[in-house]
Formats: C-alpha cells, sequence, structure tokens
C-alpha cells in the first residue's frame, strides 16, 4: 500500500453487516476494541497486518476493501461542485474530501442526484422553458424516463468488477479446450462450432445487400450473416460475439440480471458482456498477459500475434485484472470527432469527468489530424500526478462513400510510474518540462491559471472584462 488507507467507514459498514458489535469483531481479531473504535473513526490508518487478520476471520476481498473509495467519491464531489450552481455555496475543498471520507454512500448519492439534475437541463428543457426556468410537464416525465444514460450506467456496472468478468473469462477458456481452437484460424475455427454446435451457416454478403449492418443473425433461416466490409478480425470478432449469445446467453443473462439494471441499459449490458466474450474469445487471458509482458506492451505488435486491431487490443488491456495475475492499471477513453466521449474506463488514479468532455490539450485530440499514427505524451494533472498515454484514430467500417464508416479516437495510459515497463516510455525524459504536457480533468474543473485553450474561466474565479486588450485567451479572472 502506498500512503496510508484510511477505511473506518468500510470497517464499520462490514462490522454492521455481519451483526457484531466493536467488542465482538474486535474480539475476532485479535485487537483491543479502543484501537479498533479508533479505525473505525478514521483516526488510525488500517495496516497490512490488521487486512490479513479481516480476510481471514471474514472472507473479505482485501484487494476490493482497500481500493480508495475515498478517492473516487472525492473526485466526483470535486467535480459536482465545481459546477455554477454552486458558485456562492461555500463548500470547501475540505468539506468535501471530510465527506467522501465520512460516507462515500452518501457521496455517491449526492452524485447521482446531480446526474439527474444535468439531464433534466439537458434533456429535457427547449429552449423557451430554458429562459423561463422552468420544466413543462411533458419535459419533467421524459426527463424521469431518462435520468440517466444507459451507456453510463453499464459503463459503471463494469467499472464496479474493475472490468473483469471472470464466469466469461473461463467459458472462453473452456470454448478453447474443448473446440480446439488456434490463433492461426481463429474465424474458420468459430465459424466450425457454429455449425457444428448451433447448426448455423456462416456467409459473407456485399456492403450493399447489407446496407448498414455488419452482422445479422437470421434465426429463420439459420444464418450468421456479416459484411464484406468487416476486415478479416473483425470477423472473427463478430462470429464469437454471436456464439457468446447462442452457447452462453443463461450465463450474461445471470450476470445481467445481478446488476440490478433494467430496460435498455439491461439490454446494453447484454451486448457489452457479449463483447466481453469475443474479446476473451480472440486474445486468451494468460497467453496475452504473458504476451503483454513479453512485448513491453506494444500494441500493434500484440494485435498482429492475435490477429486483432489496436481498439480491441486496448479494450483488452483494461481487463486485464483477474486477481493473482493482474497486468498494468490502464485507464481508456473512445471518442468521437465532435470530442463527445463515447466510453471511459477509470484506473490507476486517472479520473475522467462524468459530465462533459476532455482537457482539450490532451494529445488524443489531435490524433485525428493523423489518422493510423501513434501519438505518446507525458500528462500531468494539476495534483501533479502523471500518466503515461498512447493515442490513436482509428475507422470503424462504413458502407462506401453514401454510409461512412464512424472515426474515433482512442487512448489508453497509466500512471508514470510503470512507464519503465512500456515500449512506449522509451526515450522520453520526463524531466524535461518540454516533454510533459500539463491537462486537467477539463475546462469547468480545472484550476489552472496559464493555460491559452479554456473554454470557461477557472472555478472559483471572478471574470475581468478589460474591452482595451485582447490575450491568446479570451478570459482574464481575478
Amino acid at each position: 500500500m502506498q500512503g496510508k488507507l484510511m477505511a473506518g467507514q468500510r470497517v464499520r459498514r462490514l462490522r454492521r453487516e455481519r451483526g457484531l458489535t466493536q467488542a465482538r469483531m474486535a474480539a475476532q481479531l485479535g485487537i483491543s476494541t479502543s484501537y479498533l473504535n479508533l479505525i473505525e473513526r478514521s483516526q488510525r490508518p488500517v495496516t497490512v497486518p490488521f487486512l490479513l487478520r479481516l480476510g481471514q476471520a471474514f472472507d473479505v476481498d482485501l484487494q476490493r476493501f482497500a481500493e480508495d473509495d475515498e478517492g473516487r467519491v472525492t473526485a466526483a464531489l470535486r467535480e459536482v461542485f465545481g459546477d455554477p450552481l454552486f458558485a456562492r455555496s461555500q463548500v470547501t475543498d475540505q468539506d468535501i474530501r471530510d465527506a467522501a471520507q465520512a460516507s462515500p454512500a452518501l457521496g455517491d448519492a449526492v452524485v447521482l442526484l446531480f446526474r439527474a439534475y444535468r439531464d433534466l437541463l439537458e434533456n429535457a428543457m427547449d429552449p423557451a422553458e430554458a429562459q423561463r426556468g422552468s420544466l413543462s410537464s411533458a419535459a419533467a416525465a421524459a426527463a424521469a424516463a431518462a435520468v440517466r444514460a444507459p451507456g453510463d450506467e453499464v459503463q459503471e456496472a463494469m467499472q464496479a468488477r474493475s472490468g473483469y468478468v471472470h464466469e466469461l473469462e473461463e467459458a472462453a477458456q473452456r470454448l478453447w479446450a474443448e473446440a480446439g481452437l488456434e490463433t492461426d484460424g481463429l474465424y474458420e475455427g468459430l465459424r466450425a462450432v457454429l455449425t457444428d454446435a448451433h447448426g448455423l451457416r456462416v456467409r459473407i454478403l456485399p456492403a450493399e445487400v447489407m446496407h448498414d449492418l455488419v452482422r445479422r443473425y437470421d434465426r429463420h433461416g439459420r444464418r450468421v450473416l456479416l459484411s464484406d466490409a468487416l476486415a478479416p478480425e473483425e470477423r472473427a470478432f463478430q462470429l464469437a460475439h454471436q456464439l457468446a449469445l447462442l452457447g452462453w446467453r443463461e450465463t450474461i443473462d445471470d450476470l445481467a440480471a445481478g446488476s440490478g439494471l433494467e430496460g435498455a441499459a439491461r439490454d446494453l449490458l447484454v451486448v457489452e458482456l457479449a463483447n466481453y466474450f469475443a474479446g476473451a474469445c480472440l486474445m486468451p487471458y494468460e497467453r496475452f498477459l504473458e504476451a503483454a509482458d513479453g512485448l513491453a506492451y506494444d500494441i500493434d505488435l500484440l494485435g498482429r500475434r492475435f490477429g486483432v486491431g489496436f481498439e480491441h487490443v486496448c479494450e483488452r488491456l483494461v481487463t486485464l485484472q483477474r486477481p493473482g495475475a493482474k497486468g498494468l492499471p490502464f485507464f481508456l477513453v473512445h471518442l468521437d470527432c465532435a470530442g463527445n466521449v463515447l466510453r471511459r474506463v477509470d484506473a490507476g488514479g486517472f479520473r475522467f469527468a462524468r459530465f462533459g468532455g476532455l482537457c482539450p490539450r490532451w494529445g488524443v485530440h489531435r490524433a485525428f489530424q493523423t489518422p493510423g499514427e501513434t501519438r505518446v505524451e507525458i500528462v500531468e494533472m494539476p495534483d501533479g500526478a502523471r500518466f503515461l498515454t498512447v493515442a490513436r484514430a482509428v475507422s470503424r467500417p462504413g458502407a462506401g462513400h453514401a454510409l461512412p464508416g464512424q472515426q474515433r479516437a482512442i487512448a489508453i495510459g497509466c500512471s508514470l510510474s510503470y512507464g519503465a515497463g512500456l515500449v512506449y516510455g522509451a526515450g522520453i525524459d520526463p524531466e524535461r518540462p518540454a516533454a510533459v504536457t500539463p491537462i486537467g480533468v477539463n475546462c469547468r474543473l480545472c484550476e489552472r491559471t496559464d493555460c491559452s485553450q479554456r473554454a470557461v474561466p477557472p472555478p472559483g474565479r471572478r471574470l475581468i472584462v478589460d474591452e482595451n486588450q485582447q490575450g491568446l485567451s479570451p478570459w482574464f479572472f481575478a
């Protein structure tokens, strides 16, 4: 553990869940009641021996127990109270840290409430209503039905599992063993499984016939139809996805039911889990992790070895979180060409904003200028934390000129402390100021004053308007 772990709230929650008094729990842990009381009140940090006793006495997953809930909730609350809505509030950063430490669950509830407020404003107000500052009954009803975006709910459900789904990893491993799959010829192997086990034929049809589809399961015709616009590696991925929905549907449905999601979010989670299975099938966990370590996480070489593209390798890297056999803690973000965040995975201390975009200084935005080129960058957050990031713009298949494919930028990264273990860290000198790009979470939350690319002034700073001056930035502030 780095630093002190103040986990009093989690210890208290565990004790209450087990219906124990402080005296009874202290006796089972072999410590004094007064010492346990100090831990629960966060006046003493938990130690490694304490955690080991806790794990043995109560069968606790120590990795999950020791996760930094306070840091996650603190970052989220900072984002909430950085909104102009709270411009006149007296909430300090210390207040936020105290609240996150005292009750992470309460902090999560505040973030959930703020998200509902944001969705009401963004999704349910028409311009006239926005000027009046009120909602019509129809708009309010629409907002109530869409308080949270289904995609965000799915990402949070996957994040709660640290991005790793053990049941689907085991299913993919069994498939490899039982079907005798090999990396070379994986497409033909998966095609044979669909035919032998499910009686399905696989047909590749012209893009103009498939129109805006790349895969369709023809239940009545007993066929899986693929577009010829798909690259070879994408064809194997689509077969593995369909195989997940046919051969492991019960497992996927059980996982979706256990998530607590409903409606469109639950349906979207089923698709996400099928995609997860496909990734695990194309890149088996143990051999992929071994290759990643051996190749110093070279994304291009990993893609060639496993016959997949840049995007699939990045998606697989963030799932390497099996207890006892973990890869590096990567974070991940997908952007479209308008700057919309399509997908994000927090890890390794890097926090994404839940509302709004990314910092314009981050080179991931400029990846669109050089499609297919890898951009390596060291970025530094306002708190001094540094990260090594790798970004590239990729294209998804379209159906010709009339239906062009989607372009997106993908960035993956980890703490700079792991940089020596990555091929991308070679030759970069973080001691040179020019080699480090200072960024923030996004403009609304960033306190940097020396930035010429701001979209809005820093939080809590008074705007100064001087008609006689024009700077690189449109903002002057006190």
